[in-house]
């Protein structure tokens, strides 16, 4: 069964539409790269997805027990985020935030799991370290290790390397590889690097004028798939 399953799907703010008739799923295990032009909707489609805007048309359906509010997600980097006053642990702890309603306290088993998320993604010997003193790199992983500890079944990833260097690049994509691998977590990422798109996803969303959903060999082997990783240098083996 799928965990995600969208269907006829039109989004855009107010009533101006940026996208209409998207489908696709994403089945547990997956890896779904979300590709396309800037201004191509890839952000305003997540965002419908997470519920933090309406569709303007068509379904968002999730599997019995999953809803947006239980997906793990990680945005853009903004200067908020890179400002945020708390210690590397506080901002971990924050994703179960969504799971204590009114409880005004952490639960032991989420403090033990946010500890393993922190050891998982390299940084638990930060822990005590101001958020806002870190790397660009180490705060990435500091939110994706967040962003577990909110889902471990679904995670939502836009653009989680920009702006990072070769090496923190590297590292970002070998974390949310073993996550999706190991530990089972389905992961669902916009990506403008090619390359790791039609290394590492196991299916592709091209969004445009017509939006295009499969693995990543039918992309490869499609006319929209091979125009595009020519254009951007993608590999085509």
């Amino acid at each position: 069964m799928a965990l995600l399953t969208v269907r006829n799907l039109a989004v855009g703010y107010d009533t101006r539409p940026v996208l209409d008739q998207i489908h696709f799923t994403v089945e547990p295990g997956n890896y779904l790269c979300i590709v396309g032009e800037n201004g191509s909707g890839k952000t305003t489609l997540m965002k419908t997805i997470l519920g933090l805007l309406p569709p303007l048309a068509g379904e968002v359906l999730f599997e019995d027990g999953l809803s947006a509010r239980e997906i793990g997600y990680l945005p853009q980097q903004t200067v908020v985020q890179k400002d945020f006053p708390a210690s590397v642990k506080e901002v971990v702890l924050s994703g179960f935030q969504g799971k204590c309603g009114l409880r005004p306290f952490y639960l032991p088993e989420e403090k033990a799991f946010a500890l393993t998320a922190m050891e998982k993604m390299g940084v638990l010997p930060l822990a005590d370290r101001c958020f806002r003193q870190l790397s660009g790199g180490q705060r990435q992983r500091v939110l994706l290790a967040r962003a577990f500890c909110a889902a471990q079944t679904l995670l939502l990833l836009d653009e989680p390397v920009s702006g990072l260097d070769p090496q923190a690049t590297a590292d970002m994509y070998r974390q949310i590889a073993e996550l999706n691998q190991k530990d089972g977590a389905a992961v669902m990422m916009i990506t403008h690097d090619m390359s790791a798109a039609v290394t590492c996803a196991s299916h592709i969303l091209h969004l445009g004028n017509r939006p295009w959903f499969g693995t990543v060999q039918e992309y490869k082997n499609s006319r929209i798939g091979r125009n595009y990783l020519a254009i951007k240098g993608g590999v085509l083996s």
